[in-house]
């Protein structure tokens, strides 16, 4: 019996204690002091509301940034320049391959035709040696085959000039990857434009023009009337410049630095690029008379050749056989192994290299807005660079044009 009412006992006694505990929770609830109106439950969302409203600003900022940066490089700009850099790259290897190749014919022609030629020269020699009948028919015949084929490739490889090829195609491989170093450095650090995308459209294609890449048709002149410096460029068009920094101090110019400019500009034109010039005549007319002289003395060798065993000529048929083929090969030597035509083409490259320098400070001096120039500190180091020089030294440089005027022997130029 005991056992079936302890959970009685133990059910009431805890019925007892909830219903107590109860009554004490209600009476607490209803003697609650009143809380304030700036109670807590209201200022938490109101700490939690400013939050989110800095979040929007920031949210609003980052958007507002993107937009911009959206704006200003276009994707279909940046594809445009990405996709002339592919073609330059297509470029640079075509010309580099081609000019290697060139540069092969100029060994291989040279070394065929002094071959050819001493040979010629020696079977002269050995047929005045013979005695009447077939054997010196023979030598005739053959020596005088060998002279004029020496000839006819003598006078096509002094037209195309190869050593001078090889060269042309060096420089435009050259001048190719700065062009596209320059696309590079615009999409990674500026804000390219359609205006960019042309600029660099008129570049490529003023490169195709200046060294092409077929021989029939389109090949420079080997031996120009007058010397003119190489132009690789497009005429330059004055346009609006990006200002570096946001700086409001004229761009980076001042009245000094242009009479500095206009003081180097004065050197290029009367020293560099005038000594170039005058360079490349004398090489031009060394060249002109080494292209001549080769095939006329490989003509007369072959005339000699041909009459040997004449009594009507005796002995001068065979001097002028063996002797004008040897003085033939030497010619031939000096000319190509000396690449004259490639040193032509060097000088005449130079000179366009300081004439592009001219009327890149020109350009810049004749806007009379320096806002639409290229920044002043930036153009300055550029020409410092360009001649080798430090700019104390450009500076001296400048004075010393200034003051000595003609009377100042000093070129512009440290790199060559």
């Amino acid at each position: 019996m005991a056992s079936i009412r302890a959970p009685s006992l133990m059910g009431s006694s805890v019925y007892s204690a909830s219903r107590s505990q109860r009554e004490t929770m209600i009476r607490a609830t209803i003697n609650m002091p009143k809380l304030r109106n700036g109670n807590l439950s209201l200022d938490l969302p109101k700490l939690k509301a400013r939050g989110l409203v800095e979040d929007l600003e920031l949210r609003t900022i980052g958007y507002t940034n993107t937009a911009a940066n959206a704006k200003v490089s276009d994707p279909m700009v940046i594809a445009k320049l990405y996709t002339i850099m592919e073609a330059i790259a297509d470029r640079v290897e075509m010309h580099k391959n081609i000019g290697e190749q060139r540069n092969t014919w100029n060994s291989l022609l040279l070394t065929s035709v002094n071959t050819i030629t001493l040979t010629a020269s020696m079977m002269t020699g050995v047929a005045a040696m013979s005695g009447a009948g077939a054997p010196l028919l023979a030598l005739k015949l053959s020596s005088t085959l060998l002279f004029l084929a020496a000839t006819g490739m003598l006078f096509v490889m002094n037209k195309i000039q190869p050593s001078q090829l090889a060269e042309e195609q060096r420089n435009a491989a050259r001048l190719f990857k700065q062009l596209h170093e320059e696309i590079h450095t615009t999409v990674s650090i500026g804000a390219p434009t359609l205006e960019d995308v042309k600029d660099a459209m008129d570049k490529v294609l003023a490169l195709d023009k200046a060294y092409p890449l077929p021989l029939l048709g389109v090949m420079l002149e080997k031996f120009p009337k007058t010397v003119e410096p190489a132009r690789w460029w497009p005429e330059k068009k004055q346009r609006q410049v990006k200002r570096l920094g946001g700086r409001k101090n004229n761009n980076g110019w001042d009245s000094k630095l242009e009479e500095e400019m206009r003081e180097i500009n004065t050197v290029l034109k009367r020293k560099d690029e005038e000594d170039y010039l005058r360079l490349g005549e004398k090489a031009l007319k060394l060249n002109k008379a080494l292209a001549i002289s080769g095939p006329l003395l490989t003509g007369l060798a072959a005339v000699g050749s041909s009459l040997v065993g004449t009594s009507s000529c005796g002995s001068w048929a065979i001097v002028l056989g063996v002797v004008a083929g040897a003085l033939s090969s030497v010619v031939n030597t000096l000319e190509h192994g000396g690449q004259v035509g490639m040193v032509f083409e060097m000088y005449r490259s130079n000179a366009g290299f300081f004439r592009l320098m001219e009327e890149s400070i020109e350009s810049n001096l004749k806007e009379r807005e320096v806002e639409r120039r290229e920044n002043g500190e930036m153009f300055e180091m550029k020409v410092v660079l360009q001649l080798g020089r430090n700019q104390s030294e450009l500076r001296d440089l400048a004075v010393s044009s200034s003051i000595k005027g003609e009377a100042n022997h000093e070129f512009a130029s440290k790199l060559f």
